[in-house]
């Protein structure tokens, strides 16, 4: 008799466990709801900010004179139509930092750029090579800040300057051999 009043005295203490800790968790202790909460920009994102990318512009660093990226936020929809050429008249626009100047001449413009294979061709105006000042070394800067911009792109590896569609164009008094492209001097 005793070993069934004990099954029954552990049966009653084992619901009475299980019920208090229903009771305890139902009542008493209220879970922690999850927060519900909606996360709502501070403005609407635009189609033009959707549209922004990053790219990099070569420029020569006036306190030592090494090409320079500066990174700028462009609208997309500006490289959609010929990249090679938004980034050269992005180029002879100049930077916006003071820290950095362009040495790509006055009135210089973008007569075309195009892809053929891996290399652009640049195709500019007279005016880059009437309006350089300086010497080799600044010419020399006034080309590499188009090469180093323009092979920032992954399906850029040489870039070939033209003037007004011809090639083996010198600098005044500088032979820079235009008839070659150019690669990245890193």
């Amino acid at each position: 008799m005793n070993k069934k009043i004990l099954f029954k005295v552990m049966i009653i203490t084992l619901l009475l466990v299980v019920l208090g800790i229903l009771i305890y968790i139902k009542f008493i202790k209220k879970p922690a709801k999850i927060a519900e909460t909606e996360i709502t920009p501070i403005e609407e994102i635009t189609d033009e900010q959707e549209r922004q990318t990053m790219i990099s512009l070569y420029f020569t660093n006036t306190e030592n004179y090494v090409l320079m990226p500066e990174a700028r936020v462009v609208d997309a929809k500006v490289l959609l139509e010929n990249p090679y050429k938004a980034l050269v008249e992005m180029l002879i626009e100049g930077p916006k930092s003071d820290k950095l100047k362009s040495y790509i001449p006055e009135g210089t413009k973008v007569n075309n750029a195009e892809l053929v294979g891996d290399m652009v061709k640049v195709d500019l105006s007279q005016e880059f090579l009437d309006n350089q000042v300086g010497d080799i070394e600044i010419a020399s800067k006034s080309i590499y800040e188009i090469v180093d911009t323009l092979t920032e792109l992954n399906e850029v590896n040489s870039v070939k300057i033209l003037i007004n569609g011809e090639e083996n164009k010198k600098f005044n008094a500088f032979d820079l051999g235009l008839n070659e492209p150019f690669v990245r001097t890193d």
